[in-house]
């Protein structure tokens, strides 16, 4: 093959855009459900339409926005059935990050997936001693289910595949807000030992990724999955 010519890839407005709006979607500031226009959007973003434009065809492939006229979208909103076999899915692609990264995963890996369970750990010892249904204890469960995503984003990069990761990536943007929603709603009413159950499940999920126990850690990552998620669809659609 004849040599091909050097390309630059520089970051456009049109990434920037796709980035922004993206993280608007997954930290809830853009409501599921919530209709915009490109020009609201573009508005809010001090830019033009066009790589407005750009950015939302490819939300539109990551299913995150639904297209409701030519300049207009609706940020996607899943039904209770829709919403349950995403999470099947979500399930097992879960369950094989762990096990890929138990096979795979650097020393360096793991010390960075340790330190960040230590962090948390380090925010729970803080969250026994902070009276119930302060904004102290709100502030101190969000923050360590910050850690616990960020763990996961870890085991995710630790299996060392690219397309895998993609995949999950397009499952945080789905599932960000409803987790967060769920985790809030079950230390609300009184269930605050939620935190504590799903930091021993990571530590468990840790653990076997360090031993290199590739079974384990897939059956406790997908156990872990499956608890949350259904947590997430009954808060969403009480009496599911």
């Amino acid at each position: 093959m004849g040599q091909l010519p050097q390309l630059s890839s520089p970051v456009t407005l049109g990434d920037q855009a796709y980035a922004a709006i993206r993280e608007a979607i997954v930290s809830g500031v853009l409501k599921r459900g919530e209709k915009v226009t490109e020009r609201g959007l573009a508005e809010s973003l001090s830019i033009s339409a066009t790589p407005v434009r750009e950015a939302l065809r490819r939300l539109e492939q990551d299913r995150l926005v639904e297209r409701t006229g030519p300049r207009s979208v609706r940020i996607a909103q899943f039904g209770k059935e829709e919403l349950r076999e995403f999470t099947m899915i979500e399930d097992v692609l879960r369950a094989l990050s762990a096990r890929l990264a138990a096979e795979k995963s650097t020393a360096a890996q793991r010390r960075e997936m340790a330190a960040c369970l230590d962090r948390a750990d380090a925010l729970r010892g803080e969250l026994r001693d902070e009276a119930a249904g302060t904004d102290r204890e709100r502030d101190l469960v969000l923050r360590i289910q910050h850690l616990m995503a960020e763990f996961h984003a870890l085991v995710d990069e630790a299996s060392g595949n690219a397309t895998l990761v993609q995949m999950l990536r397009t499952v945080d943007a789905f599932g960000s807000q409803e987790r967060r929603d769920s985790t809030l709603s079950q230390v609300r009413s009184g269930h605050a030992k939620i935190v504590e159950e799903r930091y021993r499940q990571h530590r468990a999920i840790f653990e076997a990724i360090a031993a290199g126990h590739g079974d384990k850690a897939e059956d406790l990552m997908r156990a872990h999955s499956h608890t949350s998620n259904t947590s997430r669809i009954r808060t969403r659609f009480p009496g599911a």
